[in-house]
């Protein structure tokens, strides 16, 4: 990360047996933070509350709730749990004053709907790894949200997802990795790692005819307002 001027990262909470090592990473690292949730895609462990969510809130280097959402590619059948557990999530951000790392997939309009009706609106946060329409973007950054692209946004086959990057302002833009999934071209098919955001940054600024620089200033400036985190 450093060579690769990569100054900070945040580590994501999936599930709460793995939780104690994503604050252990956090704790280790000045520069590295941590969030508290369960994700969308793991069913038949155990439930996050909103007491529990924000006793792990509580911790000084945890800065948002997540990753939560909705994610109706990945499994089929009765989701109504899904959608619950989402909406834990949200009560929690609200409870404990802390934005939202959010993951929808195949999910968007309920995703939404959620959003809106447990007013995620008044904490905001980011729709990570962003690979929805521009519509469902606009409707997102109504809301107060950030979007997030990763690697993906780098990839040949992702000329709707390009065309998003070109329009999305850049004081409500984030750049991740995803690691250590989804590894940007130049590096697609290794393992993921945060260094290689810097890619992402390259291929959103050749989009948008902009500089390297520029990407990564404004991207660095979202994340410490969005997550209060001091440079």
């Amino acid at each position: 990360m450093a060579q690769a001027r990569v100054t900070h990262a945040m580590c994501i909470s999936v599930t709460y047996p793995e939780w104690p090592s994503v604050v252990a990473l956090a704790e280790r690292f000045d520069n590295i933070y941590a969030t508290a949730g369960v994700h969308p895609d793991y069913e038949d462990i155990e439930e996050p509350t909103v007491a529990s969510l924000c006793e792990r809130a509580a911790h000084p280097k945890v800065k948002a709730i997540g990753e939560t959402g909705l994610d109706y590619y990945r499994l089929t059948g009765d989701l109504s749990w899904q959608r619950e557990r989402f909406r834990t999530h949200i009560r929690a951000a609200r409870e404990c004053n802390k934005p939202l790392v959010i993951h929808t997939r195949n999910a968007s309009e309920d995703t939404l709907k959620i959003m809106q009706e447990e007013r995620a609106h008044e904490v905001g946060g980011v729709m990570h790894c962003f690979t929805e329409s521009m519509d469902v973007a606009e409707r997102s950054m109504e809301m107060g949200f950030h979007i997030s692209f990763s690697g993906i946004v780098s990839f040949k086959s992702a000329r709707e997802l390009q065309a998003v990057a070109k329009c999305v302002p850049l004081e409500r833009m984030l750049i991740e990795t995803d690691a250590p999934y989804l590894a940007p071209v130049p590096m697609r098919g290794k393992r993921n790692e945060p260094s290689y955001v810097a890619h992402v940054a390259q291929s959103i600024a050749a989009l948008r005819d902009d500089s390297v620089e520029t990407i990564g200033q404004m991207t660095s400036q979202n994340f410490f307002k969005l997550f209060s985190v001091t440079p």
